[in-house]
């Protein structure tokens, strides 16, 4: 028995992190997995968006934690 297809809908794409020699580029974006509530995502997301790396998602408030713990790096 094999796995259930995952459907995945980017409601609103948010901002481009980075692009590879190859056109991939390294995404934040709000997306429904398998129908269910948006999350925040980082993942790659090939030129033609046929196919996406490995990615991770983050609820609301995970965002904004995120955030906050990125706003206090010294950079």
């Amino acid at each position: 028995m094999g796995a259930s297809p995952v459907s995945c809908e980017v409601k609103e794409r948010i901002g481009v992190m980075g692009e590879d020699r190859r056109g991939w580029t390294k995404e934040l974006n709000l997306v429904s997995w398998n129908h269910l509530n948006p999350r925040y995502d980082i993942r790659e997301w090939a030129p033609d968006r046929s196919r996406m790396g490995k990615g991770v998602t983050f609820t609301r408030d995970e965002i904004i934690k995120l955030r906050d713990m990125l706003n206090q790096l010294a950079v």
